[in-house]
């Protein structure tokens, strides 16, 4: 399975295409809008959200809402895009007008214009921006319903804002309770992290935090210890990485596991019923050897500030070389909640090429058969 993605911040829309889904999955395209809709929510968030109510519309390879096997364009529109394309009209616009040449530290626009030539970061912040998450929340979405049809669960939810953190251990089940500010599961905690984006928002400054993801129901022998790019764990790290803003991906214990003695780290094994196995702990996060283990996995994804402060930081303007402060954009306070939601799908659609090149088939219903023979 492959997903491709395109299209600018201020561009026409953002655009997806889904190659390789099985033929008889129902799309559920209330969810899809259901995600789009979180992604866009949260406390912290800025004025861009006010303007966007993403809604996804399938443009080829469904039917009645069941895919038919050929290539899923998803499309995400830009209500923003008439304010915009006088200056962003692929057909002819004016490119001298809102430039951007004060680039911004921590983004793509100077690191981009190095690469791709130019000196207006316009070129380069409008397909960097963030906001071409919304389509990978969509294809996402769908292949959450494909793993859904098999019994993998995804969730997750914010364990820390800044340096608020919930060090809380909550059950699978218990993360549907998260809260609707942030996704954090302790009321008291994310009470004290909403006063520290205020604070954040009245110093004209941003911060991050810290996502963990869950994945239930995933059978054992996923990934493989045979070759590098085959490993579970790199390819879901992988995934989470490529997530705009994202600086760093646990595994189960992840770093604290470097702290500890192994009979601290490994989880031992035991005899189960019928010649199966259980372990009691699950500290390696599902993955051992690069392969899923049948338990839980367990992923943490840490997310920077995000790099356009409202009061700028010190840079240098492209076009004169003088020392400025760096341009500031419509942005976001804290947006670790919809970063959440992102991080979610694009664990999905990474886990989903996963199962879908272990079980090849062309239909779901044979997908769902190779699925169900598989040991635990």
């Amino acid at each position: 399975m492959k997903i491709s993605t395109a299209g600018e911040s201020h561009g026409k829309g953002l655009f997806g295409m889904i190659e390789g889904l099985p033929a008889g999955l129902k799309i559920d395209m209330d969810e899809i809008d259901g995600y789009l809709a979180l992604r866009q929510s949260g406390y912290g968030r800025g004025a861009r959200q006010k303007i966007e109510h993403d809604r996804v519309e399938i443009l080829s390879g469904v039917r009645d809402r069941v895919t038919l096997g050929s290539p899923v364009t998803l499309a995400v529109w830009n209500r923003d895009y008439e304010n915009w394309k006088f200056c962003m009209a692929p057909e002819g616009c004016d490119t001298s007008a809102r430039t951007l040449t004060k680039v911004r530290p921590g983004h793509a626009d100077l690191t981009g214009l190095k690469k791709f030539g130019g000196t207006d970061a316009r070129n380069i912040l409008e397909r960097a921006s963030a906001r071409e998450t919304a389509v990978r929340v969509a294809a996402g979405t769908v292949c959450r319903q494909l793993l859904r049809a098999l019994g993998v669960e995804v969730s997750g939810y914010v364990r820390s804002v800044g340096n608020v953190s919930d060090e809380g251990e909550y059950t699978f089940d218990a993360l549907s309770g998260r809260l609707g500010e942030l996704f954090m599961m302790d009321a008291g905690k994310q009470a004290e992290a909403m006063r520290l984006i205020d604070a954040c928002r009245e110093a004209g400054d941003t911060c991050g935090g810290v996502a963990e993801l869950r994945v239930r129901g995933l059978k054992s022998g996923f990934g493989s210890c045979m070759t590098y790019p085959e490993k579970l764990d790199a390819r879901l790290a992988s995934a989470l990485m490529s997530v705009q803003a994202v600086k760093g991906v646990e595994v189960g214990l992840g770093f604290a596991a470097a702290s500890r003695r192994g009979s601290e780290v490994h989880d031992e094994i035991f005899p189960g019923g019928d010649g199966g196995y259980f372990r009691k702990t699950n500290r390696a996060g599902g993955i051992e050897g690069g392969m899923s283990n049948g338990e839980e996995i367990v992923l943490r994804a840490a997310m920077k500030p995000i790099p356009t402060l409202m009061r700028g930081l010190a840079t240098v303007d492209c076009v004169s070389h003088e020392a400025v402060r760096a341009a500031t954009e419509r942005s976001d306070v804290c947006a670790i909640l919809a970063c959440e939601v992102v991080l979610e799908s694009a664990l999905c659609a990474e886990l989903a090429g996963v199962v879908l090149e272990r079980l090849g088939a062309d239909r779901l219903d044979d997908v769902k058969d190779r699925y169900g023979r598989l040991p635990q």
